[in-house]
This record gives structure tokens, C-alpha cells and sequence, in this order.
């Protein structure tokens, strides 16, 4: 499969998908913990954050302040693509939604507000149908 670059089609083919996990940053002076599987770390001068499943930070008594949905973009978005982000970003923002973006090699990731997934997810269903896409 290879990896869309151009915007229009990137938007149309969003194909958002929402994980049913909740999940949350934490930050860690060594490596994750025992039983703590990432799905995402970033190394900071401060530390190393996780981005991890709820359950799996309680356990460990990993202690955090946000909890998020994750949406995953099915489109296959090349890495050097331009606009996405900013996109998908804008369209939340101007629905009063927070947007944390990971990009994966294959996928974009979006972390949101747990609470406001499920409205998140149509908000971009929308963003994929006006640039001609279809949903479901």
C-alpha cells in the first residue's frame, strides 16, 4: 500500500476508528515498568513519557492528569505529508476539543479527551464526508 501525500485525499479517506481503551500520559525516570506496554514513548530531557492503557497506570501507580480516547486515521498518510495534521487539529480545535497527534509510520494517532471521543469521531466523520470521503 502506498502512502497518500495529497491533502484532499488524505481527508476523504480518513476512515477514523476509535479504540475502546482509555488511555493516559505518564512520565517515568527509567524504562517502563513491568506489566506497562506502550503504545507510545517519547525521551525528554525531563524523562521518558508513556503513553499507556489506564488499567495498566493504575497498576503500576503510575500517576497522570489526562485521560484519552484514541482515534486511529486508516488513511495510509505518508510521513512527509502536508496539511493533515493541521487539518484534523483545526477541525477539532474549532470544536473545542484538545488534539494530541502521534504519527505511527503507517497511521496518524489521535489522543483526545476520553469523554468527548465519541463526538470527536463524528467530527471528523463530517471533515471526511465534505472532502468527498464516506463513512461506515
Amino acid at each position: 500500500m502506498n502512502a497518500e501525500r495529497d491533502l484532499t485525499r488524505l481527508l476523504a479517506g480518513l476512515r477514523p476508528e476509535l479504540d475502546p481503551g482509555r488511555y493516559v500520559f505518564t512520565t517515568v525516570d527509567g524504562p517502563a515498568p513491568a506489566g506497562v506496554a506502550p503504545v507510545v514513548t517519547v525521551t525528554e530531557a525531563e524523562g521518558l513519557t508513556l503513553v499507556v492503557r489506564r488499567e495498566e497506570a493504575d497498576a503500576a501507580s503510575l500517576a497522570y492528569d489526562y485521560v484519552a480516547g484514541r482515534i486511529t486515521l486508516r488513511v495510509h498518510s505518508a510521513l512527509d505529508a502536508v496539511g493533515l495534521t493541521a487539518a484534523v487539529a483545526g477541525e477539532l480545535a474549532a470544536a473545542g476539543m484538545s488534539c494530541n497527534v502521534v504519527a505511527g509510520f503507517h497511521h496518524d494517532h489521535l489522543f483526545v479527551e476520553h469523554a468527548r471521543a465519541e463526538e470527536a469521531l463524528a467530527v471528523l466523520n463530517r471533515l471526511a464526508e465534505r472532502s468527498g470521503g464516506r463513512t461506515g
